[in-house]
């Protein structure tokens, strides 16, 4: 294996929206439990309703818009000779290199709202226990059957 670094593809312009969306559900429901808690201690300390609201709806805000940005940014990915690099992570920042002698069987996954926006996820299973499955979400459809197809050649090709 070479320890030349491996330029890292980004993930398609669709995954963002995917994120973003997936973000909202939970960013809106701690908006609306900021705007609760704000008229709950109105009611009971007579505080104002606003602060908790504006608190809550500022971290929602960033949940909702920045962190997943963030996120997509941090991913990449790069199919090698005979190696598949995904790395993602913003705070933890992991970078996965898969042998492909050492994949088992290749899944292409793609949810309602990933066909919304024309993205799906690889998944990688390989030999051994520890962190045998490996996911590359928002990739396009044809890229990861194209992705899918390499590694499968290259899965036949190893004598059993």
């Amino acid at each position: 294996m070479d320890s030349t670094p491996v330029a890292l593809n980004p993930l398609e312009p669709g995954q963002r929206w995917v994120m973003l969306i997936l973000n909202a559900i939970p960013s809106l429901m701690l908006a609306a439990g900021g705007f609760g808690l704000g008229k709950l201690l109105e009611d009971q300390l007579g505080w104002p309703w606003w602060p908790s609201f504006v608190i809550l709806g500022l971290i929602a805000l960033w949940g909702g818009t920045g962190a997943p940005i963030r996120r997509f940014r941090a991913w990449g990915w790069a199919l090698a000779d005979d190696e598949l690099h995904v790395a993602y992570g913003v705070w933890t920042q992991v970078h996965t290199i898969v042998p492909l002698t050492r994949v088992q069987h290749i899944d292409v996954a793609q949810g309602p709202l990933q066909r919304m926006f024309g993205v799906a996820t690889l998944i990688v299973h390989t030999a051994g226990t520890a962190h045998a499955t490996v996911a590359l979400p928002g990739i396009s459809r044809s890229t990861a059957e194209e992705l899918r197809d390499v590694v499968r050649t290259h899965v036949r090709a190893e004598p059993w």
